[in-house]
């Protein structure tokens, strides 16, 4: 593990510091992994020389800062510029926050604010930074609720449309399968008076043919009945001739009789 320190030089009470990215198994003065800036506490105003580049490169690694570096690196805005950077903030972003944090904690005539004074910017920022990011979501919220609710209606419209699609083919088949219904029944009731019509007109042809078969009876009859007369009179006229012949042979016999 890697741990962010102070490695002691200088005559005895007169130290000062290097701060250093070391094993934490190490002395703290043995061997280090990379030398990161120096620390004078004796100076009027405590004199800093720290890379933080470096610094936020070993913290990004999960480097552990000792207390006093932790202090060091926070009044120097190392941790804060750590801190924006992993709220996603462009450089130029980072920056400009660091510069006007700077300032605001030299003060405008230079002389430096309060511990309290340097806290409550830091919150007002803070405050600033999620109130503008909060607004970005509503913003984003209310776009994808939009959106949202477009694509909702438009779903909609588009189920409407395809049930009165629907509703209208059904109602074209229907009034197909009833006009196919109402032909079928014509054309079975067009049939129904064709056969009434043919089982009407056969007994009336039976009963023109009888007729005609009796008119023809009838004049057959009619016109052998002179005929039938002829014949009659034919066979009568032998008859009358027979009865002459009978008497004859009668009268004759009679004679005979009395002449015995």
């Amino acid at each position: 593990m890697v741990k962010l320190r102070l490695q002691r030089h200088g005559r005895k009470k007169k130290p000062y510091y290097h701060i250093v990215a070391a094993d934490a198994r190490a002395p703290r003065d043995g061997r280090i992994i990379e030398d990161l800036g120096r620390y004078n506490p004796l100076q009027p105003t405590d004199s800093i020389v720290l890379n933080e580049e470096r610094a936020m490169y070993w913290l990004g690694t999960g480097a552990i800062p000792s207390d006093t570096v932790r202090t060091i690196l926070k009044k120097e805005g190392v941790l804060y510029r750590m801190h924006l950077k992993r709220w996603g903030k462009s450089d130029e972003e980072i920056e400009q926050t660091i510069s006007e944090w700077k300032a605001q904690k030299a003060g405008a005539n230079g002389e430096a604010k309060s511990a309290a004074d340097i806290r409550k910017a830091e919150i007002e920022a803070e405050e600033a930074r999620i109130r503008k990011e909060e607004e970005e979501k509503a913003k984003e919220a209310a776009a994808k609720a939009k959106a949202e609710a477009e694509a909702k209606k438009k779903a909609d419209e588009e189920a409407v449309a395809a049930e009165q699609a629907a509703a209208e083919k059904k109602k074209e088949e229907a009034k197909a399968e009833k006009e196919s219904e109402e032909k079928a029944a014509e054309s079975e009731s067009k049939e129904e008076v064709a056969e009434e019509t043919v089982a009407k007109a056969e007994p009336e042809a039976e009963e023109k043919e009888e007729a005609v078969a009796a008119e023809g009876k009838a004049e057959e009859e009619k016109a052998a009945e002179p005929e039938a007369e002829q014949k009659e009179e034919k066979t009568a006229e032998p008859t009358a001739e027979e009865e002459t012949k009978s008497d004859d042979s009668e009268s004759e016999e009679a004679e005979e009789k009395k002449e015995k």
